[in-house]
């Protein structure tokens, strides 16, 4: 039935909080209520007005909703729990800097001081704690509302592959001890001088490894490819993975995505727009939201015209992030799923999921291949 799915993650697109964690929040309802001068028309030809009882029009594919089993609301358990992997216990943040036994212990063992261990904005802490880096060597360590440790360093203090394996050991250390657990350390290098300092696209992510083995590996296991687009390459640590690329930004990996279908290749290329996540949805701001939800709106013509008819695009949230919610954090909700193949010949929408692993199991399907631990799939119910 099909040789290629193009699956679409857009990071932190949520509908609708399910449990009484972040109640009220909807992100997609809310991002369009509040820009009503901003039409979604590809979004509503695939039925996301529909899915928010906006219009009960005819659309070009199948549609639904997808819930979460795992704990958590972060981006690893949302891409873990797509590829049939659950998360049973949610994985640390930090709001106050981390403890100071971890951070004694990372000065300790790397005899490196550490500046900074707070809750920072990346590029405003370079520019705040960059000179002092520079001139003693020292770590920037800081994270975020996400289970993140990130560590910055100018490229001529500790050169790239230095800082690599800096980041590679302290994931070790935190993996160590249950209070210090984080899901990613990821390296942060920068580059410039003093009020010029500008991050490099040489970002790396280190996570643990995976409990047991993903729809990721099991399709590499099979021959097929598992192409990453984005950061899935650094969510998974690789595993699974036949061929990554990294992007500047969502337009960056519209493009990518669109030049991988121009490709011949036979499984899964697995695509992360991190932008609505990282750039609007922490920092609350639900124009800039709107605004690049839209440039995503934008090119899902162009994605939809150069699919094969054995080709099925599949595309959803891994949490969500409401930017009229207060706070900075991910809001735990429920995610759209939009499923398009020029195969469909009366598409309408689906039973709700109660694990968004269905959609791992049913990709397991397509490819005659074991799925994951859980899921369910639903191919059957695509004609």
């Amino acid at each position: 039935m099909f040789n290629r799915v193009f699956l679409i993650v857009l990071d932190s697109f949520g509908i609708g909080s399910f449990t009484d964690e972040d109640k009220g929040a909807n992100t997609a309802l809310h991002v369009i209520d509040n820009n009503p001068d901003i039409s979604f028309n590809g979004f509503k030809q695939l039925g996301l007005n529909n899915l928010l009882g906006k219009s009960t029009d005819k659309t070009i594919g199948y549609y639904t909703i997808g819930s979460f089993i795992s704990s958590g609301k972060d981006s690893l358990t949302g891409h873990y729990e797509l590829m049939g992997i659950e998360t049973k216990t949610p994985y640390n943040t930090f709001y106050g800097g981390f403890p100071a036994d971890l951070i004694t212990r990372i000065e300790t063992e790397l005899n490196r001081k550490v500046i900074g261990n707070k809750v920072a904005d990346g590029i405003a802490i370079i520019k705040e704690l960059g000179e002092q880096q520079q001139a003693t060597g020292s770590l920037i360590i800081y994270t975020s509302a996400d289970s993140v440790l990130q560590v910055a360093a100018h490229t001529k203090t500790i050169p790239l592959e230095e800082l690599y394996t800096i980041c590679k050991r302290i994931k070790e250390i935190t993996d160590e001890n249950d209070a210090w657990k984080v899901g990613r350390v990821v390296a942060r290098p920068f580059i410039g001088d003093k009020g010029l300092y500008q991050r490099t696209t040489d970002r790396k992510d280190f996570v643990s490894k995976l409990p047991y083995k993903s729809v990721l590996n099991i399709l590499k296991d099979n021959s097929y490819q598992t192409i990453g687009i984005g950061k899935i390459g650094d969510i998974f640590g690789m595993s699974g993975i036949t061929k990554s690329y990294k992007t500047a930004n969502n337009i960056d990996g519209l493009n990518k995505i669109t030049e991988m279908m121009a490709v011949d290749f036979s499984g899964l290329c697995f695509t992360n727009l991190n932008d609505l996540d990282s750039s609007y949805g922490h920092r609350r701001n639900v124009y800039g939201y709107a605004k690049c939800l839209k440039e995503i709106d934008t090119y899902l013509p162009l994605i939809i015209n150069n699919s094969r008819p054995t080709d099925l695009i599949i595309i959803t949230g891994d949490h969500g992030n409401d930017p009229t919610y207060e706070g900075t954090d991910h809001t735990k909700e429920n995610v759209p799923i939009f499923l398009y193949s020029k195969r469909f010949v009366d598409p309408k929408q689906l039973e709700n999921l109660k694990t968004i692993s269905d959609i791992g199991a049913t990709i397991a399907e397509i490819f005659d291949v074991n799925p994951g631990e859980i899921g369910e799939s639903f191919l059957n119910k695509l004609s």
